[in-house]
């Protein structure tokens, strides 16, 4: 097992593997996703406040998820390739930032469209809602700051300390409706006997944040493909990939 571990932080050895995992793990979403749409929009009932409003959670707690989910990928993989100066880990982190900021801004977009029939307005400055829009600007730093040197070595090495101190926003973002008060709703039960939604609605939403993991997975492993590609570039094993010389 710890001899497959290591092999599997050569890009070489890496690279063919996420290109035979990728589209296993991509169908696997969209046909984790579409049940899940399936049953959310069609098999659960209306909310009986928010009527069938209370919908496009399908969309936005699996995308809310996945966008602290990712800057937890993306924090974890910067700390070790800082500590363990793992060529890998500073791609992985790398592939993962726009994904992030992508998830970060679905979740965004939908929690503004739900909170204007629910609280009146796109926008309020809430802890829960200003937490996760300083997450979305960690990640457009990330970005910024891992392109902004000639030096690759320098831009993956200042961009995963921004990574590692931007992870403390990540408890704050979940824990904020718990620390203060605030109009985005609690944390919700979603099953047991104290369950404040019936099987028939947070069991399409537990398929949907499968799906959203298994998406996530799925364009993490094609985009850490570019990125190796693109970092090993001069090598010998992508030369003979590409069929040069």
């Amino acid at each position: 097992m710890f001899v497959w571990f290591h092999k599997l932080a050569s890009p070489p050895f890496f690279y063919r593997f996420a290109d035979k995992l990728a589209p296993w793990l991509g169908w696997m979403s969209l046909l984790v996703i579409l049940a899940g749409l399936y049953g959310g929009l069609w098999l659960s009932p209306p909310d009986y406040q928010q009527g069938d409003g209370f919908r496009i959670i399908y969309v936005h707690v699996p995308s809310a998820w996945i966008s602290m989910m990712a800057y937890m990928v993306m924090a974890t993989a910067a700390a070790i390739g800082l500590i363990w100066r793992m060529k890998l880990a500073h791609a992985v982190s790398a592939a993962a930032a726009p994904l992030g900021a992508s998830f970060t801004f679905l979740a965004l977009v939908t929690g503004s469209l739900w909170g204007k029939p629910m609280w009146g307005t796109y926008w309020v400055w809430d802890a829960r809602l200003t937490s996760e829009l300083i997450l979305l600007f960690l990640y457009l730093g990330y970005i910024a700051l891992n392109h902004a040197f000639e030096d690759r070595r320098t831009g993956d090495r200042a961009s995963a300390i921004l990574a590692i101190v931007g992870a403390v926003n990540v408890p704050i973002i979940h824990f904020s409706v718990n620390w203060w008060n605030t109009l985005h709703q609690g944390p919700t039960v979603f099953f047991g006997p104290k369950a404040e939604m019936p099987p028939s609605m947070y069991i399409p939403l537990f398929i949907m944040m499968f799906g959203f993991m298994l998406f996530f997975a799925a364009f993490m492993l094609k985009r850490l493909q570019v990125e190796v590609l693109q970092r090993e570039r001069n090598t010998a094993w992508v030369r003979d990939l590409v069929g040069q010389p």
